[in-house]
């Protein structure tokens, strides 16, 4: 009877053990809060910077939508409240977690108007706030989310 062949360790072997345990140690659940944390506070920092005080949208921001942003079909004063509200009103429900996938989708509707009509070269950045909204989008807020408290993912 003849021994079967033992094969030699892998070159690749310490990066599959490595992959194994990345998977064992770093919970799906805190990769979900992480993003949603991380995308919050850009759109979050985005809208601070067009108000001053609670919630009154500076005359830079009226100035910003005429002369710079420009979008089509909407008027620059109405583009000015509806980013600005979007802005904080998204953020603080990733931050929660309630209704993640909407706040994200919602988000990602904003991060494509921006990359289409305001800031075409910024495509790197924008491209990487899309894959983290499409993350959220596809796989909601995670266990430390209010939707999942409330089930509604």
């Amino acid at each position: 009877m003849t021994a079967l062949p033992t094969r030699a360790p892998s070159a690749l072997a310490p990066i599959r053990a490595f992959g194994r345990l990345a998977d064992r140690l770093i919970p799906e659940d805190l990769i979900a809060l992480v993003t949603r944390l991380g995308v919050a506070a850009i759109f979050w920092s985005s809208a601070r910077t067009k108000v001053d005080g609670v919630l009154h949208i500076t005359d830079g921001t009226y100035s910003l939508f005429r002369e710079e942003y420009r979008l089509p079909l909407i008027p620059p004063d109405i583009a000015a409240h509806l980013a600005t509200y979007s802005e904080h009103l998204f953020s603080i429900l990733l931050v929660l977690g309630l209704f993640t996938r909407f706040a994200a989708l919602a988000l990602l509707g904003m991060t494509a108007v921006i990359e289409i009509f305001v800031y075409p070269d910024a495509w790197p950045t924008h491209l990487s706030w899309a894959a983290v909204l499409l993350y959220l989008i596809a796989r909601g807020g995670g266990a430390w989310s209010l939707d999942r408290a409330a089930r509604l993912d």
